[in-house]
């Protein structure tokens, strides 16, 4: 099997899309760290009880990097109108994430304060409980420490062959 009958095989498998973020420690005390943002449509729930959901993640990148660290992090399941958020976190050479977030509406997590969506359909705050390499990717499981539903209304963004979609 070559990796394109592979990839084609999987992007018959429609995901949601998830934007995963996590602020970088700072570099002193005194400053803040800078927030990064991530893409991501491997992502599901794994438990109830306790509640854990895992993301993959490339090796390597700088989400993988920084959750190596970086026990906190947050997930924005984003709504159909979102695809531009989807997409600009997607984009490879991309830009600073300081510059990614710049005009897109967040809160502050109250748990890890990472960027929380605005307009997504849920949001949901993590702590690392465990690291699973899997081929190039990292398996990363969170704990979930708090769920919200800030737009409850609307209808979700997803990904298949190779687009991101609308349902219905």
């Amino acid at each position: 099997m070559s990796n394109d009958e592979f990839r084609g095989a999987l992007a018959r498998l429609a995901a949601g899309v998830v934007l995963i973020t996590a602020e970088e420690p700072p570099l002193d005390e005194n400053g803040r760290g800078e927030d990064v943002g991530m893409t991501a449509t491997a992502f599901m729930s794994v438990s109830l009880d306790p509640p854990l959901v895992v993301v993959s993640l490339r090796n390597d990148s700088r989400m993988d990097d920084l959750l190596s660290e970086q026990p906190l992090w947050a997930v924005s399941v984003l709504a159909e109108g979102q695809r531009h958020i989807a997409g600009r976190f997607a984009m490879k050479g991309r830009i600073s994430d300081r510059l990614l977030f710049e005009d897109i509406p967040c809160t502050r997590g109250e748990v890890s304060h990472a960027p929380l969506i605005g307009g997504a359909l849920a949001t949901l705050e993590c702590r690392t409980e465990q690291r699973v390499l899997a081929g190039d990717h990292t398996l990363v499981i969170g704990r979930v420490l708090s769920a919200a539903l800030p737009s409850g209304d609307g209808s979700p963004l997803t990904y298949f062959r190779g687009r991101y979609r609308q349902l219905g």
